[in-house]
């Protein structure tokens, strides 16, 4: 099952996090773990993400970093590590796009782990050229919620 979501903040929370987890990414022809999250689990997940991406796209880092768990950890990334580059990219860039999909999202005890494929690209400030930020493919995420609410967590194995 895939889901399209065009917009910059999805690629750009998980693209920031995903980077260090390629390690962990299964490769060709592992079985993932996990089961399949119900369809309600699917629903959830893309209603924050649309969230997060407004909040990026609006360049508002404590509304970006709300979808981020204090405790997040991906070696060597943390969500204090993810609010220096917020701050980066919002100073380098005056717009900023995105487009990701999730490949699939599995649920493995109280965690989901998202595989998601996207690309970001941001609109340089003073000089309007527009770049590629960040691009990855079937990188997984780690969310669980945390009062009520889906946030990334990280993958702390």
């Amino acid at each position: 099952m895939q889901f399209t979501v065009v917009t910059p903040l999805a690629a750009l929370t998980l693209g920031l996090i995903a980077a260090p987890l390629a390690a962990a990414a299964p490769q060709g022809g592992t079985v993932l773990p996990g089961v399949p999250a119900p369809w309600e689990v699917i629903v959830e997940l893309q209603r924050a993400l649309a969230h997060a991406i407004d909040r990026f796209q609006a360049m508002d880092e404590a509304g970006v970093l709300s979808h981020v768990s204090d405790r997040y950890r991906a070696d060597p990334l943390t969500k204090a590590a993810i609010r220096e580059q917020l701050r980066v990219m919002f100073a380098l860039y005056d717009t900023l796009q995105a487009q990701v999909r999730l490949d699939e999202v599995r649920m493995v005890g109280d965690q989901v782990w998202v595989y998601s494929t996207g690309d970001v690209w941001g609109r340089l400030r003073w000089l309007g050229t527009w770049m590629p930020v960040l691009s990855w493919q079937h990188e997984p995420e780690v969310a669980r919620r945390e009062q009520g609410v889906w946030r990334l967590y990280g993958y702390q194995q």
